[in-house]
């Protein structure tokens, strides 16, 4: 059998972002989406190598959307002149994202390209994760550059608590993804964080 048709591929992939979505990630098995898309279990193997490798995917593919969205909404408030607000920016991305697309929101908030780094996936899949996990960390670089001058692991690792951490634990935890309360929260915290250079 030959791979997929690349529209059947976004068709699978269709399929496992509502499953993940309507049930969660432990819902998006193999046999769970060739039951629903109507493939066989041998050919969603053949698409994505492993499980491991169809979660990568699908969360690969909608973290290519988001990062497009969160440089987006970073570079408007750089344009500013404000380091601070443009990390404000970067956190709250998730939950401005979640005013176009509350399901895609939540999925990107529930794993993070880390979580998949010691996973069996193909090649495609591993190009996939890497570049995304080297536009993020550019991204981590940029704003720690911006706001106290250092790119050291401490102001890096802040900026990456600011911006996938605490999104996380308080975004994913409110009934909404854009919740007023739990954005508050994040906002005044990754201000408070932008306010004093990291420890050395």
């Amino acid at each position: 059998m030959g791979r997929p048709r690349q529209h059947d591929l976004d068709e699978l992939l269709a399929h496992a972002r509502t499953l993940w979505v309507e049930r969660g990630v432990d819902g998006l098995t193999i046999r769970a989406l060739s039951s629903v898309s109507g493939a066989s279990n041998g050919a969603v193997y053949h698409a994505f190598g492993s499980r491991d490798g169809l979660l990568a995917r699908v969360w690969a593919r909608e973290a290519d959307r988001f990062l497009a969205f969160q440089r987006h909404q970073v570079d408007e408030a750089m344009s500013q002149g404000d380091a601070a607000v443009a990390l404000v920016a970067a956190a709250l991305a998730p939950a401005a994202y979640a005013g176009y697309d509350a399901d895609g929101a939540r999925l990107l908030l529930a794993a993070s390209a880390d979580d998949f780094a010691a996973s069996e996936l193909d090649e495609e899949g591993r190009t996939q994760l890497l570049r995304l996990r080297e536009e993020l960390g550019a991204l981590h670089l940029e704003l720690a550059s911006a706001l106290w001058g250092r790119t050291d692991r401490a102001a890096v690792a802040s900026v990456r608590h600011c911006v996938v951490t605490l999104p996380a634990a308080l975004l994913l935890q409110s009934a909404k993804v854009a919740d007023p309360i739990a954005k508050h929260a994040l906002e005044h915290a990754v201000r408070g964080i932008a306010a004093v250079s990291p420890p050395t």
